[in-house]
């Protein structure tokens, strides 16, 4: 005989923050809500968590059915449950941040109630359903947060790259300018980026070096913050 729960159960949901570096633009990917509620609206990818699925699991299946990618850098945010945040009923979001590469094959493609999919960049984003504004406040905060202490923007650049386009990054991230001098020293010195033998020709017809993150490094740089 199953077992009768005495209390109401909300539903629960996962949604996907997916970030890429695109035009030299740091891009978030939205769909337009395809179903009631919010119709018509742009919202993150996201949905309603199997009864048989992990959290995880269900936000890793969200991302690949928006945008083919499947093995792209995942970490769960924060939980939103909110009283009214679902006109639905009383639903409570898990929600996630995902790094996509520059270079990743990302097919932008709605889902079962999605209409359409697409990449918008950080500061040109249309009005949005939900509470998912808030969401992708606090996902920027989150990433740019990280940034400064760990490794993880490499998640946002091809497998090899130059130290001008991996400076490049991290200035479109945090919305600033950085010295060069003072990037390429404090990046070199963290011990997470190797020389590669390759180089690429730049604007100016001078080679220049590429390099890759070395994956048995330490990601926490917290001893030797990148950006003071």
């Amino acid at each position: 005989m199953p077992y009768c729960y005495e209390y109401p159960r909300p539903a629960v949901t996962v949604d996907v923050v997916a970030f890429t570096v695109r035009q030299n633009r740091l891009q978030v990917l939205l769909i337009r809500r395809g179903r009631a509620p919010f119709a018509g609206k742009w919202a993150l990818p996201g949905g309603f968590v199997g009864m048989e699925e992990s959290l995880e699991a269900a936000a890793s299946r969200e991302l690949t059915e928006e945008t083919g990618v499947g093995d792209a850098y995942l970490e769960q945010l924060y939980t939103y449950g909110d009283l009214g945040r679902d006109p639905r009923g009383r639903v409570i979001t898990v929600a996630y941040f995902a790094l996509i590469p520059a270079d990743a094959a990302v097919r932008a493609e709605g889902g079962d109630d999605a209409a359409q999919a697409r990449w918008f960049p950080m500061d040109a984003l249309p009005p949005l359903a939900f509470d998912h504004a808030d969401i992708i406040a606090y996902a920027l905060r989150r990433l740019r947060y990280k940034l400064e202490y760990t490794a993880v923007g490499f998640q946002l650049l091809p497998e090899t790259f130059t130290l001008s386009e991996l400076q490049r990054v991290y200035e479109i991230i945090l919305g600033e300018s950085l010295d060069k001098r003072n990037f390429r020293r404090r990046i070199l010195q963290s011990g997470v980026i190797e020389a590669t033998p390759h180089y690429r020709r730049g604007r100016e017809g001078r080679p220049a070096r590429l390099y890759r993150y070395k994956p048995d490094a330490v990601a926490e740089v917290k001893a030797r913050r990148l950006f003071p």
